[in-house]
């Protein structure tokens, strides 16, 4: 007989297995989905291992193999149980990041809860059937839809996509364009669709009438000096780390391109990652265009069924390109053998929720394990990185400058725009209290009267980020979350941006009762109204939170302003990055003082890479472009240092200030973080974790780990609930956090992305 080791989803220390008989006529191996018996219940589990050795204790039969073969490759689970031992997870947890959303669900309800069942062989969970029909435009649907309002209707919206992309699934299209199979399908019925036989030839591109071929991609010699190098490693197997530096437009995604046409011409596969779903529009009209019919994309915002039929067909060899955010990295893709992360400085690689983990060092790890090399882009690298670069753990490679000829797009001009920084504290004196500064506003009517576009960026939300009352200074706050409420004209509410909870604004100061109630500060909101206000008849988009509340809302905003439906584009860090729109000659930065004073190692980092990466969506076209950046601090290195494109003077100050205060690359962080009901159970849970943990490094003898704390959390209570935290610092933290477990209410995220 032999037993299987399976990782369960109950709470459990990191790691943790359990162990089951499997019967003999049944077959598993590692990776294997299985239900069995636990406690009164029936669950899903992953197998781990298989062994021969006889446990010292009764235990019980596996009910049912779901499926015939592993859901999860070998090399993939153990890359599971390295999450979830250096993230300090659950490993169920770690391996479920392996499969599609909502199989455990399907997996329990298949069985039917019978537990008396034994060696059934479950289905695996699978949506309801799709429609497989490819559809394509009809030949009329190019001037029906000319005479209807673009964006309105789903039909607009489908036939607008298939003209971009060719010949799709209906269900795949249903998906895109936000509607049911059923609607889909009764565009065909109605003759506004048409079937297609088949995809589209490899390498050929369907817009409107006809197929335009693709001509071969072009590298410059710095383009085709990093291409050498990585296909070098390609064809070798090896998993090599490059961490490529390129200017805002110097062609990295061309680069990208040509390493995947290599490799696939090899018979193997690539994952691209894009650091939010914002960018995924763009990045698949590249790679759809390139690779049509093979390329898959994955994000969070998909239905589950619709997700769960992707990732099968991933795992049976149909696409070669997997393109999405973070979650991409874990699809089932055979013969992996190249892994891209663009923008590979961007936070929002890293998962918030357990397990913690970051997908730059969980795709290095998967790389490792599949023999793929894996590419790091990015204009403005994370300092860690290009630290480890620099010390040769990575291979540097650098593109200089910016692509200079003919694009997809257009012509480039291959210069970076002129950088004009304004110190809002000079404004103030000259009597100018608005909005836009004498230079943004010069700026904005001569791209206006050229009939060319702008974008004005500000990382905040909202109409106005601050409400007090201006007899007492009393700010108004969230009841539940201890943050200030912002205003939002359009709603005509107070907003919390934490719990999203929402109220009017009070006639009357809630702690003085006298009505002389202001609002302060600006939000993307204000700045839009401020453009119409200005410039009247001007078409403004905005992009932010509020304003992508649909599921197709992202592709929308970037083809409308693409296509010069509007002539500026107002946003977040939405705005900021990966982004190429040609007809962009000016970019403004409202106020860069947002993120740089918060109380937190990476905000002169962040600081620099948001102005540094939205300072590059100018002028990347014929006409050259120009940067106006507004701030009240312009004297900061990081400001300076993005004003002149220079990554390097900002990587030397920004390493000084981490050597002398110990902050990674030079030490090790880990954030424990206490959340409960009551403030005095908060800071006695958080203290007794300090001694507690204080005991453990003098029992281990760790000298090289420093606690810092506890203290409230810079927000000190979010939906009703506290938090405070402790921050370990060192070399030594994965022995300190070795076996231990952490009481409820504790959460644990190594190599925090802030501390905030």
């Amino acid at each position: 007989m032999i037993f299987a080791r399976v990782a369960v989803p109950v709470p459990a220390r990191a790691g943790a297995l359990f162990t089951y008989a499997v019967p003999e006529r049944m077959t598993v191996d590692p990776g294997c989905l299985v239900v069995v018996p636990f406690a009164s219940r029936i669950l899903p589990a992953v197998v781990v291992e298989i062994t021969p050795e006889v446990p010292a204790h009764p235990i019980k039969d596996l009910l049912g193999l779901v499926g015939g073969a592993p859901a999860i490759s070998t090399e993939r689970v153990r890359l599971a149980q390295w999450i979830a031992s250096y993230y300090r997870a659950s490993l169920f947890d770690a391996l479920s990041l392996f499969l599609p959303s909502g199989w455990q669900r399907a997996v329990v309800e298949d069985s039917g809860g019978d537990a008396s069942a034994a060696s059934w062989v479950f289905r695996w969970p699978v949506p309801p059937v799709f429609e497989d029909s490819l559809v394509v435009p009809t030949p009329e649907s190019a001037s029906r839809r000319a005479s209807a309002r673009v964006g309105v209707s789903a039909w607009s919206r489908a036939v607008a996509l298939l003209e971009e992309r060719g010949a799709m699934r209906v269900s795949d299209l249903a998906a895109e364009i936000g509607c049911t199979l059923a609607a889909v399908r009764g565009m065909v019925t109605r003759g506004m669709l048409m079937e297609a036989k088949d995809l589209t030839p490899q390498h050929s591109f369907r817009r409107g009438n006809g197929e335009t071929q693709l001509p071969p991609i072009i590298l410059n010699p710095a383009q085709q000096s990093v291409f050498s190098e990585v296909d070098d490693a390609l064809q070798r197997r090896s998993p090599e780390v490059f961490l490529l530096h390129g200017v805002t437009g110097s062609g990295k995604t061309q680069v990208y391109l040509r390493l995947i046409e290599s490799l696939v011409r090899g018979g193997r596969r690539a994952i691209v990652l894009v650091s939010e779903i914002a960018q995924t529009p763009e990045a698949l009209e590249r790679y759809q265009k390139r690779f049509p019919g093979k390329v898959a994309v994955l994000h969070s915002v998909m239905p589950d069924a619709h997700r769960c039929r992707l990732w099968r067909e991933i795992y049976q060899g149909r696409f070669d390109v997997v393109i999405g955010p973070r979650s991409a990295l874990f699809a089932p893709v055979p013969d992996l053998g190249l892994i891209v992360l663009d923008e590979e400085h961007e936070p929002a690689y890293k998962q918030e929720e357990s397990p913690r983990y970051h997908a730059r060092d969980v795709a290095i790890q998967l790389g490792r394990r599949v023999g793929a090399p894996v590419v790091l882009g990015s204009a403005t690298p994370d300092v860690v990185s290009y630290h480890l670069a620099e010390r040769g753990v990575y291979r540097l490679r650098v593109l200089p400058d910016r692509y200079s000829g003919p694009t997809a797009r257009g012509h480039s001009s291959g210069k970076l725009p002129v950088v004009d920084v304004v110190d809002l504290r000079e404004e103030l004196k000259a009597g100018n209290t608005g909005i836009f500064s004498r230079s943004l506003r010069a700026g904005l009517e001569s791209v206006l009267g050229a009939g060319e576009q702008a974008i004005l960026f500000l990382n905040r939300r909202g109409s106005a980020t601050c409400v007090l009352c201006r007899d007492c200074g009393h700010v108004l706050k969230c009841r539940r979350c201890e943050v200030p409420l912002v205003y939002h004209k359009e709603l005509g509410e107070l907003v919390c941006h934490q719990c999203n909870r929402q109220a009017p604004p009070p006639p009357k100061c809630p702690r003085c009762k006298k009505s002389r109630i202001g609002f302060f500060g600006v939000g993307t909101q204000r700045v839009e109204e401020e453009v119409r206000k200005q410039f009247p008849g001007v078409r403004v988009l905005r992009w932010d939170h509020d304003a992508v509340g649909r599921r197709d809302a992202h592709l929308q905003i970037h083809r409308q302003f693409e296509s010069h439906q509007a002539d500026v584009l107002v946003g977040t860090q939405m705005v900021a990055k990966a982004l190429d729109f040609p007809g962009v000659t000016l970019v403004g930065v409202v106020l860069a003082d947002v993120t740089l004073h918060l109380p937190d190692f990476r905000a002169a980092e962040r600081t620099f890479q948001l102005l540094a990466q939205v300072a590059g969506r100018a002028g990347r076209g014929e006409a050259e472009g120009r940067v106006v950046i507004q701030t009240y601090s312009p004297a900061h290195y990081s400001v300076l240092a993005a004003a002149r494109h220079d990554y390097l003077a900002f990587y030397g100050m920004e390493l000084a200030f981490r050597r002398y205060h110990g902050y990674p690359p030079f030490r090790r962080l880990a954030r424990l973080l206490f959340t409960g009901s009551g403030e005095a159970r908060a800071r006695y849970e958080a203290i007794q974790m300090r001694k507690r943990l204080q005991a453990r490094v003098d029992e281990l003898g760790i000298g090289d780990v420093d606690l810092l704390g506890p203290a409230p959390a810079f927000h000190s209570r979010i939906r009703g609930r506290y938090r405070w935290q402790i921050v370990l610092a060192g070399e030594g933290l994965a022995r300190l956090l070795e076996g231990m477990d952490l009481p409820l209410g504790w959460a644990v995220d190594v190599d925090p992305m802030s501390l905030i």
